[in-house]
C-alpha cells in the first residue's frame, strides 16, 4: 500500500522516501517539535524512525519559540537555586524529585544541542556555532550569552538572539533528514492509538496508529514497537492564543482515549504578553525582554506591577498576566504596553531582531515606540502521566514534552523550563526504548480502518461553528480568571458539544478538521473537569469562590476508567 504526500514536501524529505513504504516502525513519533526530533535523533543509532507531522514540519509550537532554554551554567548561580526557583514558581505542587532531575541534566542537554550545531548566542554576540567546538566543555559552555526571564533568580536562559525556537528546530530538523535511519512525513493526521490487552490481562499495550494521510484522505494503519506522543499543548482550546493552528491537544486526547490518565488539566499558562494589533497572529513578544529591563505600562505611562508583586515585570507569568487582566478590566483598555525604549536602539535591535522586524511590519519602532500587548494562551502544565523517562499508564507507548505531565512545572510553568523538559525527557524516553527493544516484536497484523458505513460531510459548517464556540466559551468562561458558575455553565455546554461532535464524527469520513475539533472538545471537557475539582486558587488556576491557597498541594488526576 502507499502513502501519498503534499508536493510542497521538500527534497530532503523526499529523498528518505521510497516508493513503497513499510508501514511500520520500530519507533513512531508523532509530532516534529523539540521533543520528537530530539527521540529520534537520540534513537536512530540503534532503530528505525518514523516521524509524523500532520502540517509543515515547522508549524509546531518550537518553531516559534523566541526565549530559550533554561539551564545551570554561569558560576554564580546553582542547580539547588534553579530548583528552588522552580518549586516557588510552581506554588508548590512541583514534584522535587522531577525538579532535580530535570534541572541536573540541564547542562548536558545544552552540550548536546551545542555539539549538533545549535548556534546560540555567545557573549561576545557571536553565534556559539563559530566560538564553541563539537566537543564541548564546561570551559566552551560558558561563553554563551545568559539572558534572565520571570520567576528565575540568576541570568540562566540560553538563547538564539529572540529567535531560539527556529534555531533549535532547524538544526534538529537537518540533522533528522540526513540520518539514514530517519523518515519525516508531513501531511500525516494521527488518529488514534492501536492497543491490545494480553490474553493475561495485564498493562495493555501500544501496537500502532491509525493515521489520515490528507493527500490520498485515507486511514491507513501502521505497526510500531514503541509510539512516542510529542504533539504539544492544548492552548489552542482558546480564542486568544500565541502558540501555532496545531496546538489541538491530539496526543492527550488520543492517551485518554486509549486509557492513561491524564493531571492538572486545569493549569493553563496565558503568557502576559502577546502584540495586541488587529493584523498579527499569535505572535509572541518574549519574557526576555522584561529581563532585559522592558518595563509594563498603562495606557498613561503609569507603571504597575510594584503593585501586584515585588518582583514587578520579573514576577512568575501567572501573576503578570493576571495583573494585567486585572487592570485591562479595570480602566476598560484594550490592551497595556511595554515599554524598552529606554535601552540604545541598536542594543534592542541587536538582543530582539526578530521582534524588532515584526513590529516594523506593523508600524511600531520598539527602540522608540510601546508595543502594545495582552495575555494569550500559552502552555498547558498538564497532559498525559509520565514518569522521568516519559513512560504513560500504556506499555510501549511515551509522551513527552507539553502533552505529557512529568510533574516538573506544578501549577505555573517557569520560562525556559519547557524546552529543557523536551530535550531531558526525550533523552529518558531514548534510552528505556533502548533497554526493550531488543526484546520488543511487532504484532502480526492490525486490523484496517473501516470506513465502509461513513460518507463525505455535506454540512462542514457544523465543525467550524462549533471549534468557534467551544474556543469562545473556554476564553470566557474558563480563562485568566474562574468562578464556579461560570465553569459549571462551560461543563454543561461541552457535554452537548461532545455528544454533536462525537454524532458527526461517527457518520462522516475523517478530515484534519472534524479530528482537531473531536480532540479539541475531550480536551475542553478534562480542562473544566480539573478545574471544578480544585477547590482553591493556585497558580494559573485563580477563583474568585475560592480565592486562597490550601495548606496541602495535591495534584487533580482524571482516570478514564473513573468518572470525572
Amino acid at each position: 500500500m502507499h502513502l501519498n504526500f503534499p508536493a510542497a514536501i521538500g527534497k530532503a524529505i523526499m529523498s528518505q522516501l521510497q516508493t513503497d513504504i513499510e508501514r511500520q516502525a520500530d519507533i513512531l513519533i508523532i509530532g516534529s517539535g523539540a521533543a520528537g526530533l530530539t527521540l529520534a535523533l537520540r534513537s536512530a543509532d540503534f532503530a528505525k524512525v518514523t516521524v509524523l507531522s500532520k502540517g509543515d514540519l515547522r508549524e509546531g509550537a518550537t518553531f516559534y519559540a523566541q526565549g530559550g532554554i533554561a539551564a545551570v551554567l554561569d558560576e554564580t548561580d546553582s542547580i539547588e537555586s534553579h530548583v528552588e526557583d522552580t518549586l516557588t514558581a510552581g506554588v508548590d505542587l512541583c514534584h522535587k524529585a522531577i525538579v532535580e532531575y530535570m534541572v541536573s541534566r540541564s547542562a548536558e542537554a545544552v552540550s548536546w544541542l551545542v555539539e549538533q550545531g545549535v548556534p546560540f548566542t555567545t557573549k561576545t554576540e557571536k553565534k556559539a556555532k563559530s566560538a564553541i567546538k563539537s566537543n564541548s566543555d564546561d570551559a566552551e559552555l560558558s561563553s554563551l550569552h545568559l539572558t534572565q526571564e520571570g520567576g528565575h533568580s540568576h541570568r540562566r536562559i540560553i538563547h538564539a538572539t529572540d529567535a531560539t525556537g527556529k534555531a533549535v528546530f532547524e538544526t534538529l530538523q537537518n540533522r533528522a533528514q540526513a540520518h539514514p535511519n530517519i523518515t519525516l512525513l508531513e501531511g500525516c493526521t494521527a488518529v488514534d492509538l492501536v492497543t491490545q490487552t494480553p490474553e493475561n490481562g495485564s498493562q495493555p499495550v501500544c501496537v500502532g496508529v491509525y493515521v489520515l494521510n490528507q493527500e490520498s484522505s485515507k486511514v491507513e494503519a501502521i505497526r510500531a514497537k514503541f509510539v512516542a506522543l510529542a504533539t504539544g499543548g492544548a492552548s489552542k482550546a482558546y480564542l486568544y492564543t500565541t502558540n501555532p493552528d496545531g496546538a489541538s491537544g491530539d496526543g492527550i486526547a488520543m492517551a485518554w482515549r486509549a486509557g492513561c490518565r491524564v493531571a492538572n488539566m486545569e493549569f493553563n499558562q496565558f503568557h502576559p504578553t502577546c502584540l495586541y494589533h488587529p493584523h498579527a497572529k499569535s505572535f509572541l513578544i518574549t519574557e526576555a525582554l522584561r529581563g532585559e529591563g522592558a518595563k509594563l505600562e498603562l495606557p498613561d505611562g503609569t507603571r504597575f506591577m510594584s503593585r501586584f508583586d515585588e518582583r514587578a515585570e520579573l514576577a512568575p507569568r501567572d501573576i503578570v498576566a493576571r495583573a494585567i487582566d486585572y487592570e485591562m478590566k479595570r480602566i476598560g483598555c484594550d490592551c497595556v504596553y511595554l515599554n524598552i525604549t529606554h535601552q540604545p536602539a541598536q542594543f534592542v535591535i541587536d538582543h530582539f531582531p526578530t521582534i524588532y522586524r515584526r513590529c516594523l511590519e506593523f508600524g511600531i519602532d520598539i527602540t522608540k515606540e510601546r508595543i502594545p500587548v495582552v495575555p494569550a494562551a500559552h502552555y498547558t502544565c498538564g497532559g498525559v502521566v509520565v514518569n522521568a523517562q516519559g513512560e504513560t499508564d500504556i506499555k510501549n507507548l511515551y509522551a513527552i514534552g507539553e502533552t505529557s505531565f512529568s510533574g516538573l512545572h506544578g501549577a505555573n510553568r517557569m520560562a525556559s523550563n519547557s524546552l529543557l523538559e523536551c530535550f531531558v525527557v526525550a533523552f529518558g524516553a531514548a534510552h528505556s526504548i533502548e533497554e526493550k527493544i531488543a526484546n520488543t516484536n511487532y504484532v502480526q497484523e492490525i486490523t484496517e480502518w473501516d470506513e465502509s458505513r461513513v460518507t463525505d460531510s455535506d454540512d462542514e459548517v457544523l465543525v467550524s461553528h462549533n471549534w468557534d464556540e467551544i474556543r469562545r466559551f473556554m476564553w470566557d468562561f474558563v480563562g485568566i480568571v474562574r468562578n464556579s458558575k461560570r465553569l459549571e455553565r462551560a461543563d454543561r455546554r461541552i457535554k452537548l458539544l461532545r455528544e454533536e461532535v462525537r454524532d458527526y464524527y461517527i457518520k462522516h469520513k475523517v478530515t484534519n478538521d472534524n479530528l482537531e475539533l473531536r480532540n479539541l472538545a475531550l480536551v475542553s471537557e478534562l480542562i473544566i473537569s480539573c478545574a471544578l475539582q480544585r477547590k482553591e486558587s493556585r497558580g494559573l488556576h485563580y477563583t474568585l469562590d475560592y480565592p486562597n491557597t490550601l495548606s496541602a498541594a495535591s495534584d487533580t488526576v482524571l482516570s478514564p476508567s473513573k468518572p470525572h
